[in-house]
C-alpha cells in the first residue's frame, strides 16, 4: 500500500462532482434570505464552507469504513475508492475524515455565535451522523436509513438553517424550497445504490435497493424527481412567486434523459455517468430555481 502523498488521489477521495449536494441547499437558503432583505454574505459563505467540509468528511469516512467493513472491493463497479485501491492508507483516510469534521466544527463556531444553541445542536448532529453514515455500531447506510439522512441533512437542514442564520427566523417557505435539494441529493444516492445493489447484497450492506429491490429504487428516483418539479408551481400559486419561478422547467429534457438511463440501462457501469449527471442536474435545477426566485 502506497504511503506517497498524491494530490490527485485526495481530489478523487473528495468526490468533487457530487459536492453539488453541499452547494445547492445553501445557495437556495441564501436566496430566500435575499428576498427578505436579510442576506448576510459572510454568514452564507461560512455556511457553505461548513456544508462542504461535512460532505467531504462524510465521503472520507465512507471510503474508510466501507473498506473496513469489506463492502468496497477491488472489483467494484463504481468509481475507484482510494483506501481499497491501496492509494491512501486506511489510518490516513480515517484521520482525514476526523480532521475535516473538526475543521467544520471550528468554522461552525461562528455560526453558533450568530444563531445560538440550536445551531450548535444541528451542527453537532450533522457531524455525528456524517460519521455514523457508514461508521459506528449502527451505520445508517448499512441499515436502509441512508436515504433519510441525505434527504434530511442535505435538503431540509442545510436549506432551512442557512435561511435561519441569515434572518434568525424559521420559515415554512424555506421548508418547501428545501424539498428540492432534499429530493435531488437523495437521487444521487439512489443511483449509487442502484449501481451497487448486487455487491451490497453480497457484502451485507442493507440499502433500500437490497431491502426492496431495484424497481423500488427506480420508482424512488422518479418520485423524487417529480417532487422537485412540483415545487415551482407551489411557489407560484401559494407563495406569490413570479412566472420566472418556472425557469427550472428548462431542465426537463435532461431529467427525461436521466429517467431513461435509470429505467433502461443494461450495464451497471453506465450508471457512473448517470450519477455524475444527476449531481450536475441538481446544481442546474437549484441554480435556475434561485434565479427564478430573485428576479422581481
Amino acid at each position: 500500500m502506497t504511503s506517497t502523498f498524491s494530490l490527485h488521489h485526495w481530489i478523487l477521495a473528495v468526490r468533487p462532482k457530487t459536492l453539488t449536494a453541499a452547494y445547492t441547499p445553501v445557495i437556495i437558503g441564501a436566496s430566500l434570505a435575499y428576498l427578505q432583505d436579510s442576506l448576510n454574505i459572510l454568514v452564507s459563505l461560512v455556511a457553505l464552507l461548513c456544508a462542504t467540509l461535512i460532505q467531504i468528511g462524510t465521503n472520507f469516512a465512507n471510503d474508510y469504513y466501507d473498506y473496513k467493513k469489506g463492502s468496497d472491493r477491488a472489483d467494484r463497479v463504481g468509481f475507484k475508492r482510494m483506501t481499497v485501491a491501496g492509494l491512501i492508507q486506511p489510518n490516513t483516510m480515517r484521520n482525514a475524515a476526523y480532521i475535516t469534521m473538526i475543521l467544520a466544527f471550528i468554522a461552525g463556531l461562528y455560526l453558533v455565535y450568530i444563531g445560538g444553541a440550536i445551531v450548535l445542536a444541528i451542527g453537532v448532529s450533522a457531524l455525528v451522523f456524517g460519521i455514523m453514515y457508514t461508521g459506528g455500531p449502527y451505520p445508517l447506510g448499512y441499515n436502509g436509513l441512508g436515504d433519510l439522512f441525505v434527504f434530511a441533512y442535505f435538503g431540509l437542514v442545510a436549506t432551512m438553517t442557512t435561511y435561519y442564520l441569515n434572518t434568525l427566523e424559521w420559515s415554512s417557505t424555506s421548508f418547501w424550497a428545501a424539498l428540492i435539494p432534499g429530493a435531488l441529493s437523495t437521487n444521487i444516492l439512489v443511483v449509487n445504490n442502484l449501481r451497487d445493489v448486487a455487491q451490497d447484497r453480497v457484502s451485507g450492506k442493507k440499502t433500500l435497493g437490497v431491502l426492496l429491490g431495484e424497481k423500488a429504487l427506480k420508482w424512488e428516483y422518479t418520485v423524487l424527481l417529480a417532487l422537485a418539479f412540483a415545487i415551482p408551481p407551489h411557489f407560484f400559486v401559494r407563495l406569490d412567486a413570479s412566472i420566472w419561478i418556472f425557469l427550472p422547467y428548462l431542465s426537463v429534457p435532461l431529467s427525461l434523459k436521466l429517467l431513461s438511463e435509470i429505467w433502461s440501462h443494461e450495464k451497471k457501469s453506465t450508471l457512473n455517468g448517470t450519477l455524475e449527471k444527476t449531481a450536475a442536474f441538481m446544481f442546474l435545477y437549484g441554480f435556475l430555481f434561485t434565479i427564478g426566485l430573485v428576479i422581481p
